[in-house]
């Protein structure tokens, strides 16, 4: 059915660097999930030479889980992942170490999500494994790319920059179609404001202004570099795209928020400045409120071409084949598994298409 039985290993060797999870995932038994609590999240150590670590590329429709970060209750995107490839590979979590380049919030999509897993033995083909992964996945999840990673490839820490979208339609009614993948303002917004209040982000600044309290996270630096920041008409949709070396949490949204306060004209565009100087976030807060999730896109994770070649001797890499069906836009083929949805900004999710 799914082709586990044609999987093969081999033996390249690979002096190997991974993170280390702590707890345990139960398999998937009889259809319904079942997931243990981690007794530790993601905690970089150094394993065996013998570890083998694989990159994935993921994209995913938020609405329907709590984020990407691991938790037993709802479901999270790394917990799908995790329990296709424990099903796969019939290795535990702390084995496998998924490790993901950016969490995520509820009901935020992405189209490059970037993570790595290992494993104690090698793939000499990845096409198997990769439509495997993808048969056991939900449907608002597909892995796009498999691929062998270096052993000083991470996910997170290798990042170069990220690339974020939030859409906002913008007409008196809203298309039903755009209810889940777009932020709904009514009011006739003013994007050459926002254009010279984006402005004000790109640099290198102190975002504490912008950033909310991360519950059980580690200490990180408020200090970000902003590199383009743009604001794009696509007739009734507003994109705004956002690339930085990193972001603190939730501040693409809070950036967002400021941005369609100005859009509004309630604000001057050269209030970014001023909130940003001002490095608390209670001054932002009385001007304005966090976008939506549902608006949000993680599009691209970058990084240094040198660290994304691929060790000598592995398996070539394994690409879905991404293309609207020709039975019409409500179907969608993604790696011989047909899709279906009557909503063509979901399945925009898996086509570059509407995000070129």
């Amino acid at each position: 059915m799914l082709g586990l039985a044609s999987l093969r290993f081999t033996a390249f060797r690979s002096h190997a660097s991974a993170s280390t999870c702590g707890g345990n995932t139960s398999l998937a038994d009889g259809g319904r999930l079942s997931f243990l609590v981690p007794e530790v999240d993601q905690v970089d150590t150094v394993p065996p030479e013998n570890m083998h670590k694989w990159r994935m590329v993921i994209a995913y429709d938020g609405t329907k889980f709590k984020g990407w970060q691991y938790q037993p209750s709802p479901p999270t995107i790394q917990c799908f992942l995790e329990n296709a490839l424990i099903r796969i590979t019939k290795l535990d979590r702390k084995k496998l170490c998924l490790v993901g380049a950016g969490r995520t919030d509820t009901g935020v999509h992405a189209w490059g999500q970037v993570a790595h897993f290992t494993t104690p033995f090698a793939y000499d083909c990845l096409h198997s494994i990769h439509s495997a992964i993808n048969g056991l996945l939900p449907p608002e999840i597909r892995v796009r790319e498999i691929s062998a990673a270096r052993p000083e490839f991470h996910a997170r820490s290798s990042t170069k920059s990220k690339i974020y979208h939030y859409k906002i339609y913008n007409e008196a009614i809203m298309d039903p179609f755009h209810n889940c993948y777009a932020y709904h303002s009514a009011y006739k917004l003013n994007p050459h404001a926002m254009r010279q209040a984006a402005k004000h982000f790109v640099g290198i600044h102190d975002f504490t202004s912008f950033a909310n309290a991360a519950h059980n996270d580690r200490e990180r630096s408020p200090i970000k570099k902003i590199t383009r920041f743009d604001v794009t008409e696509m007739g009734a949709l507003l994109q705004l795209e956002v690339e930085g070396t990193g972001f603190l949490y939730r501040q693409v949204r809070n950036m967002v928020a400021l941005l369609l306060q100005v859009g509004k004209e309630a604000l001057p565009p050269d209030i970014v400045p001023v909130i940003i100087a001002a490095r608390d976030r209670k001054e932002l807060a009385r001007v304005a409120l966090s976008a939506p999730p549902h608006g949000l896109y993680l599009m691209s994770v970058n990084y240094d071409e040198e660290i994304l070649k691929p060790p000598e001797g592995s398996p070539p890499n394994s690409f879905v084949s991404l293309e609207l069906s020709t039975r019409g836009p409500e179907c969608l083929l993604v790696s011989g598994y047909r899709i279906w949805s009557r909503d063509p900004y979901k399945l925009s999710l898996y086509t570059h298409r509407f995000f070129s």
